[in-house]
Parts: C-alpha cells; sequence; structure tokens
C-alpha cells in the first residue's frame, strides 16, 4: 500500500460501521496524510472527535444528495471510499425515493464532484441485495452499480470501481446486536424464518475486499469476496449457546423486502468472472450502443454455471457459526 502515503482520503458515510473499520485500519498503518470523514451526522462526528483526538482526521457535514457539500470535501482528496447509503430494507419499502436520492443520486454525485477534482480511484460500495433485486434498497444498489459503470466508461483519469458483500457480522442494524439485547432483555429471540441463509463476513473482511479493489480495480469492475453462509436458525442458536443463554424461540415470518436466500454474483456475472482466490473479479461490459454488431457474436449460454448465493456456497453449521462469532468482539 505504498500509493497511500502522504495521500488524502476521504470516507463517504465515514461514521457508519464500514467508515469506523477502515479508519481504525489506516490510524494502524499511519500512511496516509489526511484522513477526510463526510457524513451527515454531527452527533457520530463528535463522539469520534472526542474518541480518536487525531489531528489526521477530518470532519465534513454534508450529504451526498447535495452535489456542493461533497464538491467541497472533494478539494485535493486522492482517493475515495464511498460507503454513505440507505441500508434498512424494510425503511427504504416504505420510503423507496430517498433510497434513489441517498444511493443513486447520491453516488453519481460523489463520482462527478471526485472526477471534477482530480480524485485517482473512487470504491464504491454496494450490497448482495443488488444481485437479482427484489426490494427497493437492493433496486437502488443496482441502479448504483449501474451509474458507477456508466461513469467509469467515460471518465479518463478517475478510476471508478465497486465491491459487493452481503451482511456484516454485528454491524449497526444486523441481527446479531438484536439477539444479544434480546438475551439481555430475557426476551424472545425472533426469527422471521429459521431456514432463511445469510452470508457472514466480519468488518475486517469488509475492509480487506475495499482494499483489494483498491489495488487491483479496473474501470468498472465489480469485486466479490468468498463468504460462507449459515441459516438464521443456525445463527441464533449459535448466540445463544455462546451466551449460555435459554430464552425461548419465536418466528415472526419475513419482513417487507426480504428473500429466503442472497445472492453475491448473477448467473451472467458468474459467466464472465474472474477467479482471483479469495474474490471474484467482474469485469465491466464495455460494449458501445452499437447493438447491431453483437447479433452475430454473441456468446453462447452455458447452461451449466449457476449464480453464486447464500444456499450454494459453504454452508456453516451451529459449530461452525459460533466459530466466526467468537472472532467478533461482541462476544470476547
Amino acid at each position: 500500500m505504498n500509493t497511500i502515503k502522504n495521500k488524502v482520503l476521504l470516507i463517504t458515510g465515514g461514521t457508519g460501521s464500514f467508515g469506523t473499520a477502515v479508519l481504525n485500519r489506516f490510524l494502524e498503518t499511519n500512511h496516509f496524510k489526511e484522513i477526510r470523514i463526510f457524513s451527515r451526522d454531527e452527533k457520530k462526528q463528535d463522539d469520534m472527535r472526542n474518541l480518536y483526538k487525531n489531528n489526521k482526521i477530518k470532519y465534513f457535514i454534508g450529504d451526498v444528495r447535495d452535489y456542493n457539500s461533497v464538491d467541497y470535501a472533494m478539494k485535493g482528496v486522492d482517493y475515495v471510499f464511498h460507503a454513505a447509503a440507505l441500508k434498512q430494507v424494510p425503511s427504504c419499502e416504505f420510503f423507496p425515493m430517498q433510497a434513489v436520492k441517498t444511493n443513486v443520486e447520491g453516488t453519481q454525485n460523489v463520482i462527478r464532484a471526485a472526477a471534477s477534482n482530480g480524485v485517482q480511484k473512487v470504491i464504491c460500495l454496494s450490497t448482495d441485495k443488488a444481485a437479482y433485486p427484489i426490494n427497493a434498497m437492493g433496486i437502488s444498489k443496482a441502479m448504483m452499480e449501474k451509474v458507477a459503470v456508466a461513469e467509469a466508461r467515460n471518465l479518463k483519469n478517475t478510476v471508478v470501481c465497486l465491491t459487493r458483500y452481503g451482511n456484516v457480522m454485528a454491524s449497526r442494524g444486523s441481527v446479531i446486536p438484536l439477539f444479544l439485547n434480546q438475551i439481555e432483555n430475557n426476551e424472545d429471540i425472533t426469527i422471521t424464518d429459521p431456514n432463511m441463509t445469510r452470508f457472514l463476513m466480519s468488518l475486517e473482511e469488509a475492509v480487506e475486499l475495499v482494499l483489494f479493489a483498491f489495488e487491483n480495480g479496473n474501470p468498472g469492475d465489480l469485486f466479490v469476496n468468498k463468504a460462507p453462509a449459515a441459516t438464521i436458525g443456525n445463527l441464533a442458536k449459535a448466540v445463544l449457546e455462546l451466551k449460555s443463554a435459554k430464552n425461548a424461540v419465536k418466528i415472526i415470518g419475513t419482513r417487507h423486502g426480504e428473500k429466503l436466500y442472497e445472492t453475491l454474483c448473477t448467473r451472467e456475472e458468474m459467466m464472465k468472472a474472474e477467479d482471483m482466490g479469495e474474490f471474484y473479479r467482474i469485469p465491466a461490459d464495455n460494449r458501445d450502443l452499437n447493438y447491431a454488431k453483437y447479433f452475430s457474436e454473441g456468446n453462447q449460454i452455458e447452461t451449466s454455471i449457476e449464480d453464486y448465493n447464500s444456499h450454494n456456497t459453504k454452508r456453516e453449521d451451529v459449530e461452525g457459526v459460533k466459530k466466526l462469532l467468537k472472532k467478533l468482539d461482541l462476544f470476547q
């Protein structure tokens, strides 16, 4: 990571779970000249300011929906990690246009401000819900990916690439903190569907994915990490056993916009994916609008290729989930 020495990094949504994790990672290396935290939450920024007391960290109040505030924060920036987003599935279902304004229009603002200020590279963070999306959050993230790839095609001096990852264990709004809170309050553990599967990854693994994209990404590339999965039922059992808790388990049914399983790479993406060990790289489709010339040159569809989802990836049992959970600070 010698390329980051004496450089300036901007993290949008920098007060969130990912922003905090990547900030901690880079403060350990002490390479960046400056790290800018861009978000609209002054309370969380003040908390961070008081926690870190580090002059390398600069704080910018703003909203990705507001181009001028983004543009101002971009002055003198070398690299951008774009993590700002509306991420809660139910809230996006009820307020879909808010998801569009933040996740789609906000991403275009970030990329265009970066390009106009000479930023070298932008990494946009996406979600498994963007693959075969059925909910407003996933649809807005899928459109975010399309916007990022479209912008990447037309930029000469700024590289834009993407990462897509699944559920981050113990991140804000995820189910593990909910289970722990229910255990602490002696309440029933509420499960939507015990057979529902989700990818399991830590914040550290999410950071590693973004850093891999940072070092290896070409314009429009999408990077996905290979992650294990588990059923929600086994996840709940693992949490209960680790906490030696006897709380009853209550099945409440799926929430608005939830899938039985999540997909990290669609079948169409897997047809062109490059296996890079712990990661897949999906290159951008860089064909132009001259469709006619492709009718006679189309690729034959490979029928044996499947999508990469939380049902067909490595499935952890209760003991396997417990091993993953023990690595988290919440279970230390």
